[in-house]
């Protein structure tokens, strides 16, 4: 069991001053930062437009709000019990550059994948699709059918124990497999997307990391945790670290880790903020991470 001690404390063990060693932590997270890509997922959302006064995420197309998982964290849930998930459908704009199917639910629970998909292919031909799923349904044959050019599968634990605790669903193989399947597939580009949960998961991520590596996977999008009010009791239940959630050197540390195994990346709305930021600041700052509810503000059309 670990043993935490404070900066001042550890600096007078290493007889050197505090100051030193956080400025030289606060170099490396900048230089990694400076570094870093943006997440494949993440090219053309207008997250990345720092002069956009209100950015939305990539048009979606939504199949249903449904999951075979129960996530601690998920916010598609929250969206759910408050009566604020969306219907089955295109939420987005003429010529879109890229479309994710989807943001809500789990979407190859629907028998519509294969042809939405299709639909999606035809109507937007010069669009990049995203395929957003935790991969427990995936399979050799369902994949031959489907036409992305980027797969996500979530995984947020590196063994069958933890990845029960977070999903209360025993599919870990199963989402391992998924990722084998699309790792192995190199006309699309895959990624696992992994959410910082410290105190739960953080353990896990360079060992995810390199799991999807071995596995073939192209890159690990880690993503900040988001914490709505629904989710507070089951995630302090777990373990999560609220303080730790909120700070982005733990974030960015992690990362770090996992960057020494996978491309990893993080999500880009939140990276184009750090690069403009200078050492100091990235050490010390945190942020907001409190929701209530998830908000589509893309328009439904018919």
């Amino acid at each position: 069991m670990g043993i935490k001690i404070s900066w001042e404390e550890f600096a007078r063990r290493m007889g050197v001053e505090p100051q030193i060693l956080e400025n030289r932590e606060a170099r490396l997270l900048k230089r990694f930062v400076g570094e870093i890509s943006y997440p494949s997922h993440c090219r053309f959302c207008q997250g990345l437009d720092l002069t956009n006064p209100n950015p939305v995420h990539h048009p979606s197309y939504e199949l249903t709000p449904a999951c075979n998982h129960d996530c601690i964290f998920c916010y598609s849930n929250v969206a759910v019990k408050l009566g604020r998930a969306p219907k089955p459908g295109y939420y987005g704009w003429d010529d879109p550059k890229a479309i994710t199917v989807s943001q809500y639910g789990e979407p190859l629970l629907s028998p519509r994948i294969v042809e939405v998909n299709r639909m999606l292919r035809e109507r937007f031909p010069n669009a990049r699709l995203d395929l957003q799923t935790n991969g427990s349904l995936l399979t050799e044959e369902l994949w031959e059918k489907l036409d992305f050019d980027i797969a996500m599968i979530s995984l947020d634990a590196a063994s069958r124990e933890g990845h029960l605790k977070i999903t209360n669903a025993d599919t870990f193989e199963a989402v391992v497999n998924a990722l084998r399947i699309v790792g192995k597939d190199k006309s699309v580009r895959s990624v696992v997307r992994t959410i910082f949960m410290p105190g739960i998961n953080d353990g896990d991520i360079p060992k995810i990391a390199e799991l999807a590596s071995s596995l073939g996977v192209d890159e690990m999008h880690l993503q900040p945790l988001t914490i709505h009010e629904l989710n507070v009791e089951r995630l302090r239940k777990a373990g999560l670290d609220f303080e730790r959630a909120e700070s982005i050197r733990e974030l960015l540390k992690a990362a770090m880790k996992a960057g020494e195994y996978i491309d990893v990346r993080i999500s880009g709305c939140l990276l184009a903020q750090l690069k403009r930021m200078d050492a100091l600041t990235l050490f010390s700052v945190k942020r907001v991470a409190r929701e209530v509810a998830p908000v589509v503000k893309r328009e439904r059309q018919k």
